[in-house]
């Protein structure tokens, strides 16, 4: 079935809680597992109901967000969906009292037990309003940052259509995009800031409700991080401080003297060769032809990517070109009543299109491969877990890129592997930012901006942004999502990051073994915690001592190894 088949209702909250209760009442007063094991798969239908319901609800509005029916859903939902949880909280509460829970441990794992004791210490009807005061000021964001229309050059851009520019290898298109992108967010500097304002604010009010110090231990438990701690990724971000940050900092140079410019600045980070960056050769037919060989690369990898693959595409599963009133950025997400991925992205006509493809089908694949796991908490993995296989599908697929990018293969691999390793000390800056800011809500939102410029130039010491008044402020942060709308969701792609490029140093060494490292933890879903994954992948853990400087030793020596006068 196709995705614009897929049947939409908005569920009726008065009666799907009458027959969860009911439900929840029979698993309770269960007699015997068997008995009990019924009534959670009963009722799992209707969680499964609403799950979907509001999964397609939120695909649709991102797809166009000037939809006006799908508006009115995506409200809908923001206001509904703290009542739902309020109802999925007492499911929790019994599966955690439940007289059968080793049973339940071994029927859906552990983690599935684990993730039930998060949700409770995160939950209670007492932050029911506050929880839709969050939703509805996340939705807002989407709104502000999709209404974006900038011209330049004859056109009406948004900010994904306009990053091209950004990219281009003529300097002066460069500078004068990357100026009117961000004059976007100079001009919507008090829209943002109230925005994050009351988002601070009441996610604050919802940790001291329930008992905490701070959001900062909320925040981990609703990430349902079982197995780290604030410290432990306190230790991590050192060591990219003391290792990656100098490797870092070399790359910088290496590109600055690449592309033959002495006075390097912000506009210039985006260009890594003076005859420009790696293309993808799809011309008039791009997404066609991004398709095409998408099919052919997934159907060589291995018989499971081919069949993946072909049902995403057969079923319409991808939503991936950037238009007017398209939300901005891109996801994976999971649609349990028809046991699909769907991927949704902005593609920008830069080499960062293949990136996108092979990030999003990581996760994609992965819940393929998980699909009939029966609670959907643990369809995907957490957000750290889940990263992994995103981030290591980009270098898995390395054999491939000569279909996409034909001559340009080789600058492809060392733009992406150096960007990769770039991205690093900035995942980190977002994380510690957070920390900041949840540690201290009442900041008011120059100082706020003042502790993200000064990360920048612990972590970023290289980054220079004159004549951008609203970056050299310590604004760059209006962009990113996330931290408006997923807090605490960001180190997650750090820690992937470690993981991926350990598969890149497998796959050189054993592609076979590598692969089947791979899909072992992809069929796993959300069965594992992170670390208990990171095992079952035959990985070193990011917080052991030395895998980060393994890490910059390894990368750096990959891409030492290729020449300037080759690229």
């Amino acid at each position: 079935m196709k995705f614009s088949q897929y049947k939409y209702e908005r569920s009726s909250y008065e009666n799907i809680k009458e027959d969860f209760t009911k439900l929840v009442d029979k698993i309770n007063n269960s007699n015997t597992y068997e008995e009990q094991k019924k009534y959670i798969l009963e009722l799992n239908k209707i969680r499964n109901d609403i799950q979907s319901n509001s999964t397609i609800a939120s695909i649709r509005y991102s797809i166009d967000t000037s939809d006006e029916y799908y508006e009115e859903e995506k409200k809908y939902w923001d206001e509904y969906m703290p009542f739902y949880e309020d109802l999925n909280c007492d499911f929790y509460k019994v599966i955690v009292n439940s007289k059968f829970k080793e049973e339940i441990i071994n029927d859906f794992s552990r983690q599935f037990y684990n993730i039930c004791e998060a949700s409770i210490k995160s939950f209670s009807k007492d932050i029911i309003e506050d929880l839709q005061e969050e939703n509805m000021l996340c939705s807002q964001y989407t709104k502000l940052l999709a209404s974006a229309k900038i011209e330049y050059r004859g056109e009406t851009h948004n900010l994904s259509s306009l990053m091209k520019y950004m990219m281009d290898k003529d300097r002066e298109t460069r500078i004068e995009s990357t100026k009117l992108y961000y004059s976007y967010f100079e001009e919507n500097e008090d829209k943002f800031d109230a925005l994050f304002d009351k988002l601070v604010a009441v996610r604050d009010k919802m940790a001291k409700k329930l008992g905490y110090n701070s959001f900062t231990e909320l925040g981990y438990i609703r990430m349902n991080r079982s197995d780290y701690n604030e410290d432990m990724i306190k230790k991590l971000r050192k060591e990219v401080q003391d290792y990656i940050v100098l490797l870092c900092n070399k790359l910088y140079e290496r590109q600055a003297k690449r592309i033959g410019i002495d006075d390097f600045w912000f506009a210039d980070e985006s260009i890594e060769f003076k005859s420009g960056n790696a293309t993808i050769k799809g011309g008039e037919e791009y997404e066609k032809y991004i398709i095409e060989n998408g099919k052919r690369m997934y159907s060589e990898l291995s018989p499971e990517t081919a069949e993946f693959f072909n049902y995403m595409t057969e079923n319409e599963l991808m939503d991936l070109v950037t238009r007017k009133s398209k939300a901005a950025g891109g996801y994976c997400t999971h649609i349990p009543n028809y046991n699909s991925p769907f991927i949704f992205s902005n593609f920008n006509n830069t080499s960062e299109d293949i990136d996108v493809l092979a990030h999003e089908a990581g996760h994609a694949f992965q819940l393929y491969m998980s699909r009939d796991i029966e609670m959907y908490e643990i369809n995907f993995p957490t957000l750290d877990s889940c990263e992994i296989h995103s981030m290591s599908m980009e270098f898995i697929t390395y054999p491939w890129m000569k279909l996409f990018f034909k001559e340009d293969t080789l600058k492809y691999k060392f733009y992406h592997m150096s960007s990769a390793i770039k991205f690093i000390p900035y995942g980190v800056i977002v994380d510690e930012f957070q920390h900041r800011i949840y540690e201290n809500p009442d900041m008011s939102p120059d100082e706020r901006k003042q502790v993200f410029r000064d990360l920048e130039k612990k972590y970023l010491p290289h980054r220079d942004y004159r004549d951008i008044d609203i970056l050299e402020k310590g604004c760059y942060w209006f962009k990113q999502g996330h931290i408006f709308k997923n807090p605490f969701y960001y180190i997650d792609y750090v820690l992937a990051q470690v993981c991926a490029f350990q598969f890149l140093n497998k796959s050189n060494e054993d592609f076979k073994k590598a692969w089947d490292d791979y899909i072992n933890i992809c069929k796993i879903g959300g069965t594992k915690s992170f670390l208990e994954i990171v095992e079952i992948g035959n990985l070193e853990s990011p917080f052991e001592e030395n895998t980060m400087k393994n890490i910059s030793q390894k990368v750096g020596a990959l891409l030492e190894n290729i020449k300037d006068s080759d690229l």
